[in-house]
């Protein structure tokens, strides 16, 4: 239930930062954010935390907390609510509307790939998921996934027409904290060509990820084919640590 508190604090968080609700890009501090929320200063703390890995807000010291101009300048396409994902399920790109088209759900046994990159056994079988993804009716993205059947059991396709994180957490209370992403470029095939609306010279780009429980557990392994012109990746990375 504490996670529930502090992810709803940081969705919330971040909806008004997106909708320019503070003033001279400062943040409240913690005591009053906890007064605003009716939480605890530790939920609020935690919140807070994210928001910093994620490179959302940055604290300057004896001043406050403070948004990141580069944040609100240059936002990613498409982003998950949680920590250490770059890319995801949820997405926001200006109010434009987003959208989900089912092209394929599939019962599969776990190919031997699959079976490594999730540390399932020989017979354990794995949902086959692929997700045309949309904005303002416009395709973007074709995003194949294999999720366990013995993690999610009741992964139905009118689930996967919506956000399988979101549901992960808010049904069965479990979260996709951390991912391993590989980012390239490739030419267009012809599936991209023809559901991305691609021409044969025209390249997209390619994100192989892996997605992780909080316990640690590989929760799905995904590849996605993005519309170049939609191709933008940014990250944020801490120079503070020793090493």
């Amino acid at each position: 239930m504490a996670d529930l508190v502090y992810r709803s604090v940081m969705r919330d968080i971040k909806q008004k930062i997106l909708d320019n609700e503070y003033p001279g890009m400062r943040l409240p501090d913690e005591r009053s954010l906890s007064e605003i929320y009716a939480v605890s200063r530790s939920s609020i703390k935690r919140a807070l935390g994210v928001l910093a890995q994620e490179g959302i807000i940055f604290k300057k010291r004896g001043s406050g907390t403070f948004i990141n101009p580069l944040y609100l300048k240059n936002q990613s396409l498409f982003h998950y609510e949680g920590s250490n994902l770059g890319v995801t399920d949820s997405f926001r790109t200006d109010g434009k509307k987003q959208g989900i088209k089912l092209l394929d759900y599939q019962v599969v046994p776990a190919n031997k790939d699959v079976q490594e990159e999730l540390f399932l056994n020989e017979n354990d079988f794995v949902y086959q998921i692929k997700r045309l993804r949309l904005i303002d009716n416009q395709p973007f993205m074709i995003e194949t996934g294999f999720i366990p059947i013995k993690i999610t059991p009741t992964l139905s396709p009118e689930i996967v027409n919506g956000s399988i994180f979101n549901y992960l957490e808010d049904k069965m209370g479990k979260r996709v904290t951390k991912s391993f992403m590989t980012i390239g470029v490739s030419p267009s095939d012809k599936q991209d060509q023809d559901l991305l609306k691609l021409s044969s010279t025209e390249p997209v780009g390619i994100i192989d990820g892996i997605f992780f429980l909080d316990d640690g557990t590989p929760f799905e392994v995904s590849n996605m084919r993005i519309h170049y012109k939609y191709m933008k990746y940014s990250t944020f990375v801490s120079l503070d640590q020793e090493g």
